[in-house]
This record gives C-alpha cells, sequence and structure tokens, in this order.
C-alpha cells in the first residue's frame, strides 16, 4: 500500500492502491494483454488514471482544445507542454508517461529537434515523446532522438496538428493512396525507432492490416479493435462536455452532468442561505466573542 511522502497527507490517501513498478518498453512491447492508455493534463488526471491501472498516460498537445480553450492544437507550446506534463507526473509516478511534442517543435531541424525532446524528458520524468506523421523530416528526427536515447511514439492516420492540411478533421486512408501512404508512414516510423505507434482515425480493415505488419504495438483511437491497444481522451470517456458525442469514443460517465448539476445545487443552497450549516462553521467560547462586543 501506499507509503511514505504523501501516503496519509490528503489526496494521495484517498486512492489505495498497491505499489506497482512502472513498466519498461520490453514489458509493454511483449504485452499479450491489448495495453490501455488515456490522456491526462494535470496532477488530478494523472493520480485518477494510475489509480485506475493504465499501462501508459499521454500528456496530449489535445490539452489545447480539451483544457485551454483553443481551437486546434496549433497554439500550443512548449512550455504549456511541460507545464502539464510535470503535473501529471506528480499525479501519476509508476505509470509509462508520454509527452506530446507540440506543433513547431519537431519540424525546425534535428538538432532544435532533439534539445526541445531532452527539455521534456528532464523537466517532466516523461518516459517517452510522441511526434505526428512520417516525412523524411519527421523520419530523421526520430532516428536520431532513438539513437540517442529518447524514446518515440509514432502517429499515423488524422493528425491534428496539421489536419487543415489533411482536409480537415475526418477520417483517413479510405482511398489507396492514403491507404498506401498510412502504411508506408507507420512501417517508416517503425524502421526509425519508434517503439509504437498510435492510428488515429482510419479504417478498420486497415488498422488490423498495419497491426500486422509492425513488430512494433499499435495504439488505435477511432482505429477499430485489432489494434495492439486503445487511446481515448479522458475527457471524452468521462463525458465532461455534454452533448458531444464522438464516433471514436464511448461514454463511460456523465461527470460534465454531474458536476453542473452539483454546482446548480450549491449556488441554490447559498442562496437560499442553507449552506454553509453548522457543521461547516467553526466556533468560538462565549468570553472570548464577550469581550470582543
Amino acid at each position: 500500500m501506499e507509503t511514505g511522502r504523501g501516503a496519509g497527507t490528503g489526496r494521495r490517501a484517498l486512492f489505495c492502491y498497491a505499489r506497482r513498478m512502472k513498466r519498461s518498453i520490453p514489458e509493454l512491447l511483449q504485452s499479450e494483454q491489448p495495453l490501455v492508455m488515456v490522456t491526462a493534463y494535470d496532477y488530478p488526471g494523472g493520480l485518477h488514471a494510475e489509480a485506475a491501472g493504465v499501462d501508459l498516460i499521454l500528456v496530449g498537445d489535445s490539452l489545447g482544445n480539451v483544457v485551454l480553450g483553443y481551437e486546434s492544437t496549433a497554439p500550443v507550446t512548449l512550455g504549456d507542454m511541460i507545464h502539464h506534463g510535470k503535473a501529471v507526473r506528480r499525479g501519476a509516478p509508476q505509470t509509462f508517461l508520454v509527452v506530446d511534442m507540440p506543433f513547431g517543435t519537431y519540424h525546425t531541424g534535428v538538432t532544435d529537434a532533439m534539445r526541445k525532446a531532452v527539455r521534456i524528458i528532464q523537466e517532466t520524468g516523461a518516459d517517452a515523446v510522441k511526434m505526428e506523421g512520417s516525412t523524411p523530416e519527421v523520419l530523421q528526427v526520430v532516428d536520431t532522438l532513438t539513437r540517442n536515447g529518447v524514446p518515440v511514439v509514432g502517429h499515423v492516420g488524422l493528425m491534428p496538428q496539421t489536419a487543415t492540411a489533411q482536409g480537415g478533421l475526418r477520417v483517413q486512408g479510405k482511398d489507396d493512396d492514403t491507404a498506401r501512404r498510412t502504411l508506408e508512414g507507420a512501417l517508416a516510423l517503425e524502421a526509425a525507432g519508434a517503439f509504437c505507434v498510435v492510428l488515429e482515425a482510419i479504417p478498420a480493415r486497415l488498422a488490423k492490416l498495419i497491426t500486422e505488419r509492425l513488430r512494433v504495438p499499435t495504439i488505435g483511437i477511432g482505429a477499430g479493435i485489432n489494434c495492439d491497444g486503445q487511446v481515448l481522451v479522458t475527457h471524452d470517456l468521462l463525458g465532461i462536455y455534454e452533448g458531444e458525442e464522438k464516433k471514436i469514443a464511448r461514454r463511460y460517465a456523465e461527470v460534465g452532468r454531474v458536476s453542473r448539476e452539483a454546482i446548480a445545487q450549491y449556488a441554490a443552497e447559498v442562496r437560499r442561505r442553507e449552506f454553509p450549516t453548522r457543521e461547516n462553521s467553526f466556533v468560538m467560547k462565549d468570553d472570548v466573542l464577550d469581550k470582543l462586543y
């Protein structure tokens, strides 16, 4: 059980679970069960994900849309990723942590990309970085990073950072050309050293073919059941945003509705002077109060 610093001090003490060792890359590669990955963007997100026993946590640049309110991931900075990555790591010290390299951080040369990847690893405590695409420039970065000890997760299919160039947020790989490029991109990422490849929003049969061709695990999001693992945005699976149904996700809870109703009830009780009650208030001795009068 949880011992040492943080045990019995409040937040972490709420989660009593058996201490486990963080899964290594060889263990992830050899897993006989589908890998479970979720996103997290802050301390409680990491805390809950680790307590639930997921295999990997992704600090995705989707934080731009999900928690920062941007229209896309493009405005997310390296500083944003490091800030949120550090918070997640504090919440999930024993879970394999992957941090996205945001748009523009690995497109300005191998040396610059290496420097920024090292910053992410050193400052967040991440176990790996993730980047999108399989262009020659990206493959060169993947090769350089992995040869120098920085594990990399690749990403093909729908790539949110460059979705505009792909025609928007829509399924990729449905025609001969894009299907072949998606397959070849995944194979090239493996050859460059990526230990895992995310397949996003591609037909399930294409994802199955890619998974069969690769020796490294595939993790799908909107890519069917035959990938070696799955990833979901935590806010999607928790139903944080009411009425926001996504084909690639399943809502396992309706936290947004519960949250809204709870806040509305709190507001109503304050206005009716039903909160705080005596149980929520502190008392003082009569003689102390008398002296003030």
